[in-house]
């Protein structure tokens, strides 16, 4: 498998073949010849060859104009980012998740100290800046359930869910290694909070400790396709049943590149990848961007039906970014045409983390979460789905705040995708897409992947899910609420300007129940 890197390691590597074999024979002449020259040599020789090299290569102009010198430019291009997060950027304006973020999730993870001293460091009259609500009269977080979960799976489902708040997103096997597939299902075990598999199928290292997993089925149908690709009724229905199985979710598309298909390198079709995700070993597998089991909003409904009859039952959602809002106003209709609803809705948000995407998609495509979110909540409630449907949503959720907000809008419970990995030790190396994840986290590289220590790890994804739930019930608290389904839009302000705030209830709006079944104009 080649990676294209621009490290130093990899930038120097053949100016450090070269100096190894000059160096080796310049030691051996030393042992005949002693002179100050040939010693002075072993220092000044590699130096000079590989100027020589410069001068006569053709692939870097700065390097051939200005010999030895221009290697300068790509040793600290690597470095900058480095350089830029540890000396450069403030405390609160570090992307994608900056200091202050990602330090409480450090903290907690470790179970440190996670208050701060002397007030925020956040201009509180900048635009956009928000806030929550707080109660004359708050209540004692301690009479509160330590532990709120909310139950998924409407009537049409025999084996509801009892979910927690914060769950673990969607993060593939091959996109993460196996030393963090591992601690994260084992922090969801020692939690008792659910694992997203990822549409990369369900790999013996989800399996290992036990955890409840959602499982997700993705464009390529990966762990339940035959040989042609195409969905296998048998060898979903055999996964599906599996005890650690609680949910299915089928992906439609994904915030970080929705819209948008994969291609896995025959190169990383590993033997092992390949019995995951029942593809042949070696072979490049394309997963289109689109289903090829169903192709209309009927045609979706119905598999939603499939799944649940095939799992005996099981709780069935699919997740999405927001694009077409006619496109979601058609779904809701085609729930209520052909009576079949799914248990839950995620929604994804365009800001949505990955591995590896094309900068247009990740920079320019689909609807942000809360927008999305948002509308989703809105159309549900107008078309009267709501009841049948719970909503998952994800979005940089890092704080108790950020779930807070998160419900206000319309969700029932949380995805954290990029704190999970902070959790297990992640540093924003910006690395995830090379194979050089100095961590462990994202790299399949096994020198590399051994740093992760799984005994360690499990336990702080642990604390760290733990002490933000925590968080959040003392936030319950302050607001004078018992329970997260008290939380509405007109608990969470935000500055429109210097001198103007509005509630979300005035920046996203209300909807009537059932208004879009009365022949009310449909709202965008």
């Amino acid at each position: 498998m080649t990676f294209v890197s621009n490290s130093p390691v990899h930038v120097m590597r053949k100016e450090f073949l070269i100096f190894s074999f000059v160096s080796t024979t310049v030691i051996l002449l030393i042992g005949f010849f002693w002179s100050p020259i040939l010693y002075s040599f072993l220092f000044f020789g590699p130096i000079i060859l590989l100027g020589f090299y410069d001068m006569f290569q053709t692939k870097k102009a700065i390097a051939r104009n200005f010999p030895v010198l221009g290697r300068g430019r790509y040793i600290f291009e690597a470095l900058r980012p480095k350089i830029y997060q540890y000396f450069i950027e403030s405390d609160t304006n570090g992307t994608p998740i900056n200091r202050v973020e990602r330090s409480v999730v450090y903290q907690r993870a470790k179970r440190q100290l996670d208050s701060v001293p002397f007030g925020t460091q956040l201009n509180v009259y900048d635009e956009a800046y928000e806030w929550m609500n707080h109660s004359i009269n708050p209540k004692d977080p301690h009479s509160l359930n330590p532990n709120p979960r909310v139950i998924i799976g409407n009537h049409q489902c025999s084996q509801p869910y009892s979910s927690s708040i914060l769950n673990i997103s969607a993060m593939s096997f091959g996109s993460l290694s196996a030393n963090a597939i591992e601690a994260l299902n084992g922090g969801a075990k020692i939690g008792g909070f659910a694992h997203n598999t990822g549409e990369g199928g369900i790999s013996p290292y989800h399996q290992k400790h036990g955890g409840d997993l959602i499982w997700q089925i993705g464009t390529g149908y990966f762990g339940c396709r035959d040989k042609e690709g195409n969905f296998s009724s048998e060898l979903f229905k055999e996964k599906a049943n599996l005890e650690q199985v609680k949910m299915i979710e089928i992906k439609l598309s994904q915030g970080a590149k929705p819209g948008h298909g994969g291609i896995l390198p025959g190169a990383k079709v590993t033997e092992e990848i390949a019995r995951i995700r029942h593809v042949e070993a070696g072979k490049t597998v394309v997963s289109p961007p689109y289903h090829t089991t169903f192709k209309d909003m009927k045609g979706l409904v119905y598999f939603i039906q499939k799944l649940r009859e095939l799992s005996g039952g099981k709780p069935i959602g699919f997740k999405l970014c927001i694009g077409s809002k006619e496109e979601f106003h058609l779904l809701c209709q085609a729930m209520i045409t052909y009576n079949i609803y799914p248990d839950y809705i995620a929604i994804d948000g365009g800001e949505g983390g990955t591995g590896a995407a094309p900068i247009e998609f990740s920079n320019s495509v689909g609807m942000p979460y809360k927008d999305g979110l948002a509308f989703a909540y809105n159309c549900l409630i107008g078309y009267d789905l709501k009841k049948h449907i719970k909503l998952i949503a994800a979005g940089k959720i890092t704080s108790a705040f950020d779930v807070f907000r998160t419900i206000s809008l319309g969700a029932d419970l949380c995805y954290s995708a990029r704190s999970m990995m902070l959790a297990l030790g992640c540093i924003q190396a910006l690395e995830c897409n090379k194979n050089t994840c100095p961590t462990g986290v994202a790299t399949q590289n096994p020198s590399l992947m051994k740093g992760l220590v799984v005994s360690d790890k499990k336990q702080r994804v642990a604390n760290f899910q733990m002490q933000t739930v925590n968080a959040l019930v003392e936030l319950l608290a302050a607001a004078g609420l018992e329970s997260t389904e008290e939380i509405n839009r007109k608990h969470v302000y935000r500055r429109t300007s210097m001198t103007a705030y509005q509630r979300y209830e005035d920046i996203y709006g209300t909807v009537k129940l059932g208004e879009y079944l009365f022949g009310r104009k449909v709202q965008d």
